[in-house]
């Protein structure tokens, strides 16, 4: 069973701005990050809001939400954990985390590190599986 390779990425989280942690001025980001960041500016907190906004980040920077959970005993200072995959390097997808921290007014955005560890591991699982799924035609009407 062949599994995902897994980006080597800093152990640490992104630069910090108002309301998210990657900074929009910061000239060292990749172009797919600002644009998540950007789609989360206008965050308005809570764990109600939190999935719909990161969700559409996620699209807005031409990338896929693929599950969320709670982060107790996961991340330190959160409620709540997004898995996202973003662009990089043309193909290639970046497997990067919004955590929505314990007051519920701030998404900050995490690279993967060893205390994300075994989270990155299920969702390289996670998406192996839905690579494997048969594809099927959606019924949206």
């Amino acid at each position: 069973m062949e599994t995902m390779q897994s980006p080597d990425i800093a152990a640490k989280p992104l630069p910090a701005a108002a309301g998210t942690v990657a900074d929009a001025a910061d000239p060292t980001l990749p172009l797919e990050l600002l644009e998540l960041e950007l789609s989360l500016e206008g965050f308005s907190g809570g764990e109600a809001a939190f999935c719909e906004a990161v969700r559409d980040a996620a699209g807005a920077a031409h990338g896929e939400f693929l599950f969320d959970l709670p982060a107790t005993g996961l991340i330190s200072d959160c409620c709540r954990i997004a898995v996202l995959r973003i662009p990089e390097d043309g193909e290639a997808m970046r497997v990067i985390f919004a955590a929505l921290g314990e007051d519920g007014t701030e998404i900050r955005l995490l690279q993967p590190d060893e205390e994300t560890e075994p989270l990155l591991h299920f969702t390289d699982a996670f998406v192996n599986l839905l690579q494997r799924l048969p594809q099927r035609p959606r019924d949206d009407a």
